[in-house]
């Protein structure tokens, strides 16, 4: 009988600006933070760069990867990635991004993963305000989707991830409208998609105080989702903070019960990614690579 599998990873956000390239980030996840399963952000070779520069990079972080035996489990945007893209309100800019997440199929692929993934869209305040642009552009969105789902069944990807967020402008914000944009990423898709659940989002406004609870997402969103974003939280959702002895005081995710919550849905494999954010402020800055290590190292225990 299967049971479920928990497969620990780390965002490289955290690296970006800060161990750029590959010979200086990949020895550093592997020898001091002591992890080997990443999840590959967009920032670090971003699809916008010339074919030849990618393929440069690719082929410099697979060498190095497999000199330290590091796996790529994932890909996703990053935080500067994180944009308008499909929803964006010029025509050409939104083919563009459908473009764009192509070529971001092709680097996950050639990184050796099988799963990418990315915040759905993000409306500007005006469509966001007109009911009309709202719903086409979301529409138009759906399409783009499956338009690259389609190009990266062809490369190789088995599965795309899409994280619901927490105001209604970057969509996904409740769990009710977490399932049902899901669902309708879900039909008629060349490939599956899933929900990347973040233990930090979720709509402040909601009248439902479970649209703030990290557990009750897990629980009702039940198997929509294959992916978990960690990170300590407050109750006012202030996080994206290291599992460090200090934050863990105040913080309110607790790993075994993020755990139990899961096992409530069927038995299957979960990507369980630390992703870590540090201000460009000290001691925080300084302090990134081994606040990452601590946390790997305090989720060690409960996976």
């Amino acid at each position: 009988m299967q049971e479920h599998n928990f497969q620990l990873s780390i965002n490289t956000g955290f690296l970006v600006n800060r161990y750029t390239n590959p010979d200086e980030w990949v020895p550093l996840v592997s020898n001091f933070i002591d992890i080997k399963d990443v999840q590959f952000t967009a920032d670090l070779i971003n699809p916008s760069l010339p074919l030849e520069l990618i393929d440069k990079k690719i082929k410099e972080t697979n060498n190095e990867m497999s000199a330290n035996n590091i796996r790529v489990t994932s890909t996703f945007t990053g935080a500067f990635t994180r944009l308008n893209n499909l929803t964006h309100p010029d025509t050409e800019y939104r083919k563009y991004y459908e473009n764009w997440f192509k070529i971001f199929a092709d680097i996950t692929v050639g990184l050796g993963s099988k799963y990418m993934g990315s915040h759905f869209a993000i409306l500007t305040q005006k469509d966001m305000e007109n009911d009309d642009r709202k719903i086409y552009l979301r529409e138009q969105a759906i399409k783009s989707w499956h338009n690259i789902a389609l190009y990266a069944k062809d490369k190789g990807i088995e599965e795309i991830y899409w994280e619901p967020m927490s105001i209604s402008r970057e969509f996904g914000e409740t769990v009710e409208e977490a399932i049902k944009l899901n669902n309708e990423l879900n039909n008629n898709s060349p490939i599956p998609f899933s929900m990347c659940l973040d233990v930090d989002h979720g709509d402040l406004e909601s009248p439902d105080p479970l649209d703030t609870d990290p557990y009750s997402w897990i629980e009702r969103c039940n198997s929509g989702f294959n992916m978990i974003h960690l990170k300590q939280s407050s109750s006012n959702k202030g996080g994206h903070w290291p599992f460090t002895a200090e934050n863990n005081k105040e913080g309110k995710i607790e790993p075994k019960k993020i755990i139990e919550s899961i096992k409530k849905s069927h038995p299957r494999n979960i990507q369980m990614v630390l992703e870590l954010s540090f201000k460009e402020r000290q001691p925080s800055d300084r302090l990134a690579a081994e606040h990452v290590k601590e946390s790997v190292a305090y989720w060690k225990n409960y996976i």
